[in-house]
């Protein structure tokens, strides 16, 4: 039997997302409280995901989001990662700039572990992508993007993506 790595690749960088989602979903957040929505897209969606980080580039005049956008095309699988907002009810606390979470859940405000668990989160989930080797990048552009296009559910307000590849060098780089 002969396999070539063409044939199989793109199946190992879907494995390898799914390990990093299981890492996302297991990593600590505070009081035991799990808020995220992961989703692993590929194919069309990535185009599609691609599409409107162009569309907000272009729109609000901003190159990261061009930059990034063309960047996306070259992976073979993006993880994207989000969080809900929603207060962790401390009595005592005050990070998001309230006296408490009951304060804070009446303005309306972000809790402050919201993004601090899905930094966390992000930071289990890249770590499997480099103990397999697999390049990676970290990027609030097309987390912003997919939440435009509703591909998280709907409460979650703060999202990243992570592009990822196995190319003879890292795409996400030297850009």
């Amino acid at each position: 039997m002969i396999n070539k790595e063409k044939d199989f690749k793109i199946k190992v960088v879907e494995q390898i997302a799914k390990e990093m989602s299981v890492a996302a979903r297991t990593a600590p957040k505070a009081k035991g409280l799990d808020l995220l929505d992961i989703v692993v897209i590929a194919g069309e969606e990535i185009e599609k995901l691609s599409a409107e980080m162009l569309r907000i580039g272009q729109a609000q005049e901003h190159p990261t989001f061009l930059r990034d956008g063309q960047n996306i095309l070259a992976a073979q699988v993006v993880l994207l990662i989000g969080t809900k907002t929603r207060t962790i009810g401390l009595r005592y606390c005050g990070f998001c700039g309230y006296e408490n979470c009951a304060a804070a859940e009446k303005a309306g405000a972000l809790c402050a572990y919201n993004p601090g668990d899905l930094g966390i989160a992000i930071g289990s989930a890249v770590s499997v992508a480099a103990d397999h080797r697999l390049d990676s990048r970290v990027m609030y552009t097309a987390g912003k993007a997919a939440l435009s296009l509703n591909l998280l559910v709907k409460d979650v307000k703060v999202a990243y993506g992570i592009p990822l590849s196995a190319t003879g060098k890292n795409p996400f780089f030297d850009r």
